[in-house]
Parts: structure tokens; sequence; C-alpha cells
């Protein structure tokens, strides 16, 4: 299964590589934009775009990457939720 990141292009650091900076969640990494480029690449800049290792795969629009970022949230936390309750679970057994 692939998972595609939402993350905004912010700059182009190398157009001849076709490479860019883009902003995922706070944290800036160089992404290839050779699967979405335009011309000149410049106009990427500011784009909402699904990153899947290290290349932006698609470009989605701003309410899109909200919905997805929320939910990449949402699962992060209910995965730390699940893990507060196997823990509990497993001091109960050993309690007993």
């Amino acid at each position: 299964m692939c998972l595609g990141i939402p993350g905004q292009i912010i700059s182009i650091t190398d157009p001849a590589r076709q490479m860019a900076m883009a902003e995922i969640s706070g944290v800036q990494r160089e992404v290839s934009v050779a699967c979405i480029a335009r011309d000149p690449l410049t106009l990427l800049i500011g784009e909402w775009t699904l990153i899947h290792v290290g290349f932006a795969m698609a470009v989605i629009d701003a309410d899109e990457a909200a919905k997805t970022l929320a939910a990449l949230r949402d699962l992060g936390e209910m995965q730390e939720a699940l893990g507060a309750i196997a823990e509990t679970a497993a001091g109960l057994e050993q309690a007993q």
C-alpha cells in the first residue's frame, strides 16, 4: 500500500534536476517534482502535493490536503490510544 502525505511546495531548489523544497507538517524536505513539472517550475510554489518516498506525485487542492492531514493526525492519536489500552490490559493480566 502506498501512502501519499500532503506537503506544500515552498521553493524550487534545483530546476535542472526538477527538485523543490516541500513543507510537510512543519518539516522541510527536498522532493522531486518531475512527476508534476510545469513550465516554469516556479508555478508549483504554493501548491499542495501528495508526496511519497521523496516524489511529489500529484497536485491536490488545499481543502483535500487539510482533510488528509486531519485524518492522519486522527490515525496517530487512535494508534496512541490503542497502545495505551493494550498496556493497561497487559498490566491487569499480570496483576491477576
